[in-house]
């Protein structure tokens, strides 16, 4: 139900305002909050935004009623928070409303405006394999703001221009529109086209689906029908909050009761066909892409210095050694069958740290922070050294 009361014209041109002004500074966040200063999240780092004034909680309010409306749902009327998506100033938003000491505060989240290529995003091009799977599960892990949608809706893309299928994405809320091409596409919103995750995964199973969407595994229930559809001959797509490929297997298994875990193992290394771990990192390597990110309003303010991000990525292919380690419970042993698979396109998150630092992109620093092992990450790091030597030599290129 849409709230019956208009809001202001000012707190609507406020709010065109700010979304203006976080797309034309390549923000990724925008956030405010009453009595607060509004705070932008540009190529990675979140900083108060001096040209705009702090917002009264009135004018707050009426954003968040505004989005609620733009968005078919309801105003934030009790405790708790509220998600949606809106289609804005020539990009699309993804919001979350909820409430702090009382009052409203609201996040914004600015979505790509294009369907991207898998190269574009830093990821290898060979994943778009896994758009040919008739079926199987697919599992995109990573932080919260890693990318994991974007990377989803990347892979949806190009099932999309090139199959005859039939696409049903589950999401809350819908990010990426997707306009039927060669597939058919059906996307339904959490909260205003079903009620649950789970509830729609079921119902999709009876909609003559080959592609199910689920935009995030959280409950049992949802992780229980997302396995059922994968191995009833469905092709399902969905993300899971884990840094790594052997954590999200355990994150999922984990949600089980004791008693079902080692079934649950089974049943994954069955349907699993991938897992792509991926994290958004600050591009401060000697050969990271400079440049300067522009301010709105041309009001004389030196441009503040561009910060750009790169993927790393781990990408785990379930070959059979892979699925009998799942189902034996020796997913420690995972990383020596990924490293022994890169031929047919698994890579470890320090062997794809080492590739971004021999190209520049990014410190040792920040490799080193993020790799599982430094040791590791200095032993691929010397490997791919002594390759650029090898090649040169023979006056090829890696």
């Amino acid at each position: 139900m849409k709230p019956t009361s208009t809001p202001p014209p000012s707190a609507v041109r406020l709010l065109e305002h700010l979304l203006a002004d976080c797309v034309a500074l390549d923000a990724s966040d925008l956030h405010f909050a009453p009595d607060l200063p509004v705070y932008m999240r540009v190529h990675g780092v979140l900083e108060p935004q001096a040209d705009h004034p702090r917002i009264a909680a009135e004018q707050v309010k009426a954003i968040a009623d505004h989005l609620a409306a733009l968005s078919d749902r309801p105003p934030l009327s009790t405790p708790g928070s509220l998600d949606g998506a809106i289609s804005a100033g020539g990009a699309r938003f993804r919001y979350n409303i909820f409430r702090r000491q009382g009052k409203l505060a609201v996040a914004l989240r600015r979505l790509e405006d294009r369907f991207r290529e898998l190269g574009e995003l830093g990821l290898p091009e060979s994943l778009y394999k896994l758009c040919q799977l008739s079926d199987g599960l697919v599992l995109v892990a990573g932080p919260t703001g890693s990318g994991k949608s974007t990377t989803l809706a990347t892979l949806l893309s190009r099932i999309n221009h090139t199959r005859r299928c039939h696409m049903v994405t589950i999401e809350d809320p819908v990010e990426y529109l997707h306009e039927s091409v060669k597939a058919l596409v059906n996307q339904r919103q959490v909260g205003s086209d079903t009620e649950h995750f789970h509830e729609a995964v079921v119902a999709a199973m009876r909609q003559d689906p080959d592609v199910i969407l689920v935009g995030e595994i959280r409950d049992l229930a949802t992780i229980r029908a997302a396995i059922t559809a994968a191995e009833t001959g469905h092709l399902v797509f969905t993300t899971v909050h884990a840094g790594d490929c052997v954590g999200a297997i355990e994150r999922v298994v984990a949600v089980f009761p004791a008693e079902e875990q080692a079934g649950i193992r089974r049943q994954l290394s069955m349907v699993l066909r991938a897992i792509i771990a991926q994290h958004l990192l600050v591009a401060d390597g000697p050969g990271a892409a400079g440049g300067r990110a522009r301010r709105p309003g041309g009001d004389g303010a030196p441009p503040a210095p561009r910060r750009s991000r790169v993927v790393t990525s781990e990408i785990l292919l379930a070959n059979p050694a892979v699925a009998n380690l799942i189902a034996t419970e020796k997913t420690g042993q995972i990383y020596s069958a990924m490293e022994a698979g890169t031929a047919l396109g698994m890579q470890t998150l320090e062997h794809d740290l080492a590739r971004l630092m021999m190209a520049g992109d990014i410190s040792e620093t920040t490799a080193t922070a993020m790799a599982r092992s430094p040791n590791i990450l200095r032993d691929r790091v010397r490997r791919l050294q002594a390759g650029a030597v090898g090649a040169g030599r023979n006056g090829g290129r890696i």
